[in-house]
């Protein structure tokens, strides 16, 4: 039998609630909280997951909020003071385009999700699909961090995946911070990914339902990638754990030109 000690839990007040994107163009509310020490760490952010639960929480910029971390590790907000409240406090709303690239927002039926229709377009989604794409479990390209990949898509150097492949010693000593060996450091690491393996390579495409464990099975019953590419839904079907949802973001994923351009290149 385990104990646990109750999590920590400390007041705060709610500065803003700004709306991050992620990956696959989904909005994320998120409190920007006064700096907090809760559970041995100085709390700032807390998120607030989807319109839903922003509302049924009725979180509000001004208002002074319970915050603790989830599992001693994510934090989030427990509970709203509404003794505290201040009288013109607005009730939070989601957007109805995406604060990073105005493209439309949608909620799909049956989702808690909105989510921004620009794709990579959206330079939000770009930066996290090359950060996805890069990560250790992905192709692994170590030396590809945040603030470099910040740099690469707001200077126009990297628009989509096949972009990091054509990158060179000048375009990457002309960023901030990135001296020589730096530079050649990013290039060598981004060569060492070109030997990676197919389930990985799958992992780093961001296909949507389609994780690790996905990833290992697809590459284990089609062996190629084209055979993959060219697979029917029924032919998906037949690959253990894949159901219709996942089958179906596959096909929706191979058949789009530009995916699979950037697949080719």
């Amino acid at each position: 039998m385990a104990h646990k000690y109750p999590a920590q839990e400390q007041m705060t007040t709610v500065q803003a609630i700004e709306v991050q994107v992620g990956r696959t163009g989904k909005l994320t509310p998120v409190a920007k909280l006064a700096p907090v020490f809760v559970g041995g760490v100085t709390v700032t952010n807390a998120t607030l997951h989807n319109e839903d639960e922003a509302r049924r929480k009725d979180v509000r910029v001004g208002d002074t909020v319970v915050v603790r971390r989830a599992g001693d590790v994510i934090p989030e907000v427990v509970s709203v003071l509404a003794e505290k409240r201040l009288q013109d406090a607005p009730i939070f709303t989601m957007p109805t385009h995406c604060p990073v690239c105005a493209s439309v927002a949608v909620r799909e039926e049956g989702e808690a999700d909105y989510r921004c229709t620009g794709g990579l377009f959206c330079s939000a989604q770009r930066k996290q699909a090359i950060l996805h794409y890069a990560q250790r479990r992905a192709v692994d390209i170590e030396d590809l961090g945040d603030k470099l990949v910040d740099q690469l898509v707001d200077q126009g150097l990297v628009h989509s995946l096949p972009d990091l492949y054509r990158l060179d010693l000048d375009q990457l000593i002309s960023l901030d911070r990135m001296a020589e060996k730096s530079a050649a450091n990013v290039l060598a690491s981004i060569e060492k990914s070109k030997h990676t393996s197919l389930p990985r390579f799958l992992f780093g495409l961001g296909i949507r339902h389609v994780g690790e464990t996905t990833a290992k099975d697809l590459a284990r019953h089609f062996g190629q990638l084209d055979a993959l590419i060219q697979a029917t839904p029924e032919q998906l079907l037949q690959v253990r754990d894949v159901g219709p949802v996942v089958a179906q973001s596959l096909r929706t994923f191979f058949d789009q030109p530009h995916n699979r351009e950037v697949v080719e290149q």
